[in-house]
């Protein structure tokens, strides 16, 4: 693999760099609908993730989850997050290698996240133990933090 497939689905917007759009995304990274919850990721100049996805009223998590309500549950925003975070390692994913989401730490949830919400998130790498990469990430909807903490992925080789 090389760092082309990055470049064969995405776009680039002005302050943002390249944005890559939900086809570039599933050349790296493991998961397919319903499990992808990632339609936009980037990189700004200081190395930090950006990722955006739109929880949607037919979310599988939104229908059996507190369906009257339509609140996102908490394990579902880690992996949001998880998810967004995997750009961080865009250049280890050139390389064949696929992210797994191996733990989390210091996770505070502050503020519900429903359905039709626009979840941003942003992570950066702050630390690596034994081949897990350790990122500090924030879920925000419009101005209101919602989740906080650290996720931890994995590398390990794609299959082919």
């Amino acid at each position: 693999m090389t760092g082309s497939i990055f470049s064969a689905y995405s776009d680039v917007i002005e302050g943002c760099g390249v944005v890559y759009g939900p086809d570039a995304i599933k050349t790296f990274l493991p998961h397919r609908e319903p499990m992808l919850l990632v339609e936009k990721m980037w990189l700004d100049e200081d190395g930090t993730g950006h990722s955006e996805y739109t929880v949607k009223d037919d979310d599988f998590f939104v229908r059996g989850y507190a369906p009257d309500n339509k609140t996102v549950p908490f394990n579902i925003l880690c992996e949001i997050m998880a998810q967004g975070c995997a750009i961080v390692v865009k250049d280890k994913l050139a390389q064949g290698y696929m992210p797994l989401f191996a733990g989390i730490e210091h996770i505070e949830f502050i503020n519900p996240v429903k359905a039709g919400d626009l979840c941003e998130c942003e992570g950066r790498i702050i630390g690596e133990r034994a081949g897990i990469y350790i990122a500090e990430t924030t879920l925000t909807v419009g101005e209101k933090i919602c989740c906080a903490g650290q996720i931890m992925l994995a590398l390990v080789p794609a299959a082919n």
